[in-house]
């Protein structure tokens, strides 16, 4: 766990994390806290195309990163992630989906039960 950034609340986001897989057993939220901590170079950045090919209508998907605004979105998706651009969150409230944080995931589903990375 190397929590030398510079982001306070990308850092207090992934404590709070390790924090809440520790007291509910759940590797899934160790794995998102440390993909958030990646280096700059290795940091997640998924397109609206990349949601629309790679979930389904009604899925729960947490990116560990950016949401880009790049591509359409088809159907009803359930995004959480560290960050988005405002076009990405246009495009995915327009196809009737959600935008949440990942503490608001993690608050709702600490078990992570049929919740996916995508990244």
């Amino acid at each position: 766990m190397n929590i030398q950034k510079s982001n306070t609340n990308l850092k207090q986001l992934a404590l709070s994390l390790y924090k809440f897989s520790n007291e509910n057993k759940s590797a899934f939220w160790t794995r998102i806290a440390d993909d958030l901590l990646l280096p700059t170079r290795r940091k997640r950045l998924v397109n609206v195309f990349s949601l629309n090919l790679n979930t389904k209508d009604g899925e729960v998907v947490i990116v560990p990163g950016k949401v880009l605004g790049t591509g359409d979105l088809d159907h009803k998706v359930t995004v959480a992630a560290f960050a988005f651009s405002q076009s990405a969150v246009d495009k995915i409230k327009q196809a009737k989906g959600n935008v949440i944080s990942i503490q608001e995931v993690a608050q709702k589903n600490p078990k992570a039960k049929d919740v996916r990375i995508l990244a």
